[in-house]
């Protein structure tokens, strides 16, 4: 079975998605973000975009999108998805890393079996200001009105959140959820 491909956006998180994947034993090999596209797409089943600093630093991970597999974006993920697909970002009001509570607003499969309310760990510095036609919204906080979306028919979904530490309620599950949509 192929893999699931871990891009490498410069993010202090990066390292402990890939990890995260590899103890929950799903096959994960992380790259980097200037793999030729069509190296990426024969080589996996699908992609997680992981955080970076900043979109400057995303390489190709924005074509990665046009190869007809599911991706996961997470933060700067959710950034490069959102803004290749017609949507824009904005500094954030709160700023850097820490708690926030995010409401479920529509079930998707990438979502299922959380609660309706919880508990994650996320930053804040930038977030999706204009979510791109055919997506919806899938989750919001307090503090940011896009948490998480979708795009069904491209299968391409981005969270805002961390799930890959600690501090996120049950993140590994958003992995498994990932990781079903990736053999369906």
């Amino acid at each position: 079975m192929l893999p699931l491909y871990v891009v490498n956006n410069h993010g202090q998180f990066n390292h402990l998605i890939h990890r995260t994947l590899r103890d929950m034993d799903i096959e994960a090999r992380m790259i980097s973000n200037m793999t030729p596209p069509d190296e990426v797409a024969s080589g996996c089943r699908g992609i997680i975009l992981g955080g970076g600093p900043t979109l400057e630093r995303a390489g190709l991970a924005g074509d990665y999108l046009d190869l007809d597999l599911p991706v996961l974006g997470i933060c700067l993920g959710l950034h490069i998805i959102a803004t290749a697909r017609g949507g824009a970002i904005r500094r954030g009001a709160s700023g850097g890393f820490g708690a926030v509570e995010v409401e479920i607003l529509e079930q998707d499969p990438l979502l299922q079996g959380y609660p309706e309310r919880m508990q994650v760990w996320a930053s804040h510095a930038d977030e999706v200001s204009v979510v791109p036609k055919g997506f919806v919204r899938l989750a919001r906080s307090a503090i940011c009105d896009v948490e998480a979306m979708v795009s069904t028919e491209e299968r391409l979904y981005g969270v805002q959140w961390h799930p890959e530490v600690s501090h996120t309620f049950n993140g590994r599950l958003l992995f498994e959820n990932f990781d079903r949509i990736c053999l369906e």
